[in-house]
């Protein structure tokens, strides 16, 4: 039954309502994700194509991270038509023969209805063109039903670590199988990855899922074919062999063949793929789509910039202050440790033996350090449960935490926007309720495909986070909590590009489908505040040294402005002197007698005035420039 503890357990780790997991007794775990789809992001067609695309890139960079390898991985979406579809199961397409009975019927009333009304827009369009007013694009037509069914084979090829030979049917075909439970930073949300994709596979096309893969140093190709039995979560294995591998290929190779939407959701892919270039510049993408019309093809290429890649996350214990009683539990459950004491000290962190012995002494009579640590009752649990709660302990230490690292961080920027500033900082590890975290934040100015006023680019993990903005931490901090102008920065007009990464062992994400993280925990609402503050101040020494410069430039361009003005009157004024006769021209040193001699003979012109002003402007410009 799925209410064993393990699983329990499993599913409270995962941030699951309670209200869910009452559910789960009569149901497998695939059944209840089934039934719940919208919790892992398959809300309808259109997210359930962005969640596939984005689990099986996710997937990807875990793999080829895991082994030290630098990311390469090709992402394809292939528009498969209805017919194309029905032909590929089998099916036989039928003529319409009541047409009435279709969802997207129009009776002649509607249709006449309807272009009356196309025709007063394009009447009122014609009309505000000869006004010169601004032209409306006409309406898309909108179909009152659900609309012709869309399916997309979608396939992510990686170089990555591969999966074993015999492990493949399991970590694809049985949900909550997967090793992501233990505490450390993930990029998954639910630990589900491709499992989903496989479980919306099965309720929208009934097809399999195909996957290839080789690890290293191997001299064959695991080719798998499989779909889910939801009610008894268990894989069905259609084809299972191994293949030769000449080129010595190794990662994975993963297609599915879903029911989606690309019109409704094609900004959100694209979004979602240059976001992830930004965080992961070490990596390198191809995304295409494919489609019968050849207009709607695309073919995307966001390349390597660096070759530095973050470290790998390493696995942590637990805080005590971080822990509830089912993790007590299930921790009891795994423990080699006999006695109370061993316990508190080894699985635990910032727990000393002379720690671990005041905390027993502080939890009675009852307890005692070399009590057996599985026969702990019930009461006992909850007595350890408070006193973790109240008792003071050493915040835990970032050094198991992974984020991107300001140099990628500003390269990806860099890469993808083409700013004309850019500012980055990383905030020191801090802990919320006893996990660590780390706020990495940038922020650019100018650049391609950059909007006037704030865009907000959010990262949980190192993933970007594109549904729910207006709830999150970082977009309340950037609109509400940042006086940009203060900072030289104009928040309608000038092009901002804000980026916020939090990596932690534990996102406090909110709502079901972990989509935002909450604005309700002060130490990461400070934390992504102090960070943006940075970037704004290095920010805003780069803009005043550039206006300076700008004032400079102008006061240099307006004093060139006036030196044909200036040189023609020191020439009329010489001249004159000149022609004076000697008797009335008053007696000038030997230097300036020269002068008018040279002025008389037109060794001296004005242009040489004008050369004469312009090198003194220059010498002036550059020791002024020096000085500042």
């Amino acid at each position: 039954m799925f209410l064993r503890l393990p699983r329990l357990v499993r599913l409270t780790i995962l941030g699951l309502p309670p209200s869910f997991l009452w559910c789960c007794a009569a149901e497998s775990p695939a059944e209840f994700f089934a039934e719940n789809k919208n919790i892992a992001g398959f809300d309808n067609p259109g997210k359930s194509l962005y969640t596939t695309m984005r689990e099986l890139v996710e997937n990807a960079l875990d793999s080829a991270e895991s082994i030290s390898v630098i990311p390469d991985i090709e992402i394809t979406l292939e528009e498969i038509t209805k017919n194309k579809f029905n032909t590929m199961i089998g099916l036989v397409d039928r003529d319409r023969i009541d047409e009435e009975l279709y969802d997207d019927f129009e009776s002649i009333k509607a249709r006449e209805k309807r272009l009356a009304k196309e025709a007063r827009f394009q009447e009122t369009q014609a009309k505000n063109a000869a006004l010169g007013k601004k032209v409306k694009e006409a309406p898309a037509a909108r179909g009152k039903g659900r609309g012709e069914a869309a399916f997309f084979r979608v396939t992510c090829k990686d170089n990555g670590r591969g999966m074993p030979h015999d492990d493949i049917p399991n970590m694809l075909g049985r949900v909550l199988s997967g090793t992501k439970y233990g505490l450390r930073q993930t990029r998954g949300k639910f630990g589900l990855g491709a499992k989903m994709a496989l479980i919306w596979s099965k309720m929208s096309t009934g097809l399999p899922i195909e996957i290839k893969s080789s690890m290293k140093e191997q001299n064959f190709i695991s080719f798998c074919r499989l779909d889910i039995d939801i009610h008894k979560n268990v894989p069905h294995i259609h084809l299972h062999e191994k293949r030769e591998n000449k080129d010595h290929w190794h990662g994975a190779e993963i297609q599915v063949i879903i029911e989606g939407n690309w019109t409704t959701h094609r900004s959100k892919i694209l979004h979602y793929m240059r976001q992830m270039a930004v965080i992961t510049p070490y990596a390198q993408f191809l995304f295409k789509f494919l489609s019968d019309s050849v207009d709607k093809n695309l073919t995307i290429q966001f390349a390597r910039r660096t070759d530095v890649m973050p470290p790998i996350p390493l696995q942590t214990k637990h805080h005590p202050s971080a822990v509830d009683l089912l993790l007590i539990k299930r921790l009891i459950t795994e423990t080699t440790k006999q006695n109370l004491l061993q316990f508190l000290q080894h699985e635990f962190v910032n727990i000393s033996k002379s720690h671990a012995e005041r905390l027993i002494g502080e939890m009675g009579p009852d307890f005692s350090a070399k009590m057996t640590v599985k026969s702990l009752t019930s009461q006992q649990l909850v007595r350890i449960h408070q006193l973790f709660r109240q008792a003071k302990f050493d915040d835990p230490s970032g050094n198991c935490l992974s984020p991107a690292g300001e140099y990628n961080l500003r390269l990806g920027i860099i890469k993808e926007l083409h700013p004309d500033l850019v500012a980055t900082h990383a905030s020191s590890p801090q802990v919320f309720e006893g996990h660590p975290f780390i706020v990495e934040a940038g922020i650019s100015i100018g650049g391609k495909d950059v909007k006037h006023g704030l865009n907000i680019f959010r990262y949980a993990n190192r993933i970007p986070l594109l549904f729910e903005q207006g709830a999150d931490v970082i977009t309340r901090t950037a609109l509400k909590r940042i006086n940009w102008s203060s900072y030289k920065i104009n928040q309608q007009q000038d092009k901002i590009g804000v980026f916020v990464s939090i990596v932690s062992t534990k996102i406090p994400f909110k709502g079901t489908g972990k989509e935002y993280i909450g604005d309700d925990i002060t130490e990461i609402s400070s934390a992504v505040q102090s960070a943006l503050k940075q970037c704004c101040l290095q920010l805003k020494s780069k803009i005043v040294k550039k206006l300076q410069a700008r004032e400079r430039q102008d006061r240099k361009r307006n004093l060139n402005r006036y030196i044909p003005d200036v040189a023609r009157a020191i020439m009329d004024t010489l001249g004159e002197i000149a022609d004076e006769t000697p008797p009335k021209r008053p007696r000038y040193d030997k230097e300036d007698e020269e002068l008018l001699e040279k002025v008389n003979s037109q060794e001296v012109t004005e242009m040489t005035f004008r050369d004469c002003l312009t090198q003194h402007v220059e010498q002036v410009w550059k020791t002024f420039s020096e000085k500042s």
